[in-house]
């Protein structure tokens, strides 16, 4: 990647990131979150990757900002200032963690973060918008934005509640304790854990459960589940899903599918993602019903 912050490589149908400033525990910088975009617009495009990993090198998985800069690490207004000005509202000072989050969010291919050691603050935000968590047991965690005077970073007040509920998103959000990986499981933020040298057999293992599947059905459920989540209403669901269903039942790959099935052997899909997506997907408009 341009700035050097992470390594890309792919592992059979799996894309791997891993963050790389191992030195600092893989402490997040503006470049490292440019580089992890980037490494997912190569995942995108590559119709041969069908899941992503993302895990940190060395001891940590992230252990949140870069903080070398000391008082002002946050204060984008003294930074501005010497600029000429400040405005909120304009996109330059948009959170960049919150970028990377949203970046994540779009991917079109499941993204699975291995969290092999300390995940804090964008470190802990980071894997939210990710489909499957798999953590070591005994992994230090926290979200101590109010113990560094600042406020959530990563979108993670959207998405925090979602995965974990209201009550446990302010007990970790509003004190800003540290927690372990057990506890994050236990609440529902980890959906696995592994002896600590295990993860990434672990995060390969789920990968080659998703890219058993068709891998466009898999890419547009994804993004059906994530997108349903603020649905006002279930008509929103079944709108989607019956323009997603028709297609797909159109597909060659439905038909190898029930084939397959039918044959009593493994299913070979010929669609890939994103060339074979349908047209218009993700659909926006609504189609009258």
């Amino acid at each position: 990647m341009r700035h050097g912050t992470v390594e890309y490589r792919r592992e059979g149908h799996a894309g791997i990131i891993t963050l790389n400033r191992p030195h600092v525990m893989n402490a997040f910088t503006y470049e490292m979150g440019e580089d992890v975009a980037a490494a997912l617009d190569e995942t995108d495009a590559d119709g041969q990757v069908r899941a992503v990993i993302v895990t940190g090198a060395g001891k940590a998985f992230c252990a949140g900002a870069d903080l070398t800069t000391g008082a002002e690490t946050f204060n984008a207004v003294a930074r501005a200032q010497e600029g000429g000005g400040f405005d909120e509202r304009d996109p330059q000072w948009r959170d960049r963690g919150g970028r990377l989050n949203l970046r994540i969010f779009d991917s079109v291919k499941p993204v699975i973060a291995a969290i092999n050691g300390a995940a804090v603050g964008i470190g802990a935000t980071m894997i939210l918008p990710m489909d499957a968590r798999i953590a070591a047991r005994g992994v230090k965690m926290a979200y101590p934005f109010t113990k560094r005077g600042i406020a959530w970073d990563g979108c993670a007040s959207w998405f925090l509640p979602r995965i974990v509920g209201i009550e446990t998103a302010l007990d970790w959000g509003l004190s800003g304790r540290t927690f372990l990986s057990e506890e994050a499981h236990k609440k529902g933020l980890i959906g696995e854990l592994a002896e600590p040298g295990d993860v990434m057999d672990a995060a390969l293992a789920k990968a080659k459960s998703f890219s058993a599947a068709a891998p466009v059905s898999v890419a547009m459920n994804r993004r059906m589940a994530w997108r349903m989540l603020g649905a006002a209403h279930p008509m929103e669901a079944h709108r989607q899903e019956t323009r997603a269903i028709l297609r797909r039942g159109m597909s060659a790959d439905a038909r190898e599918g029930v084939m397959s099935f039918l044959e009593k052997r493994e299913a070979d899909f010929p669609g890939r993602v994103p060339e074979d997506l349908p047209p218009g997907w993700p659909y926006d408009r609504d189609p009258g019903y």
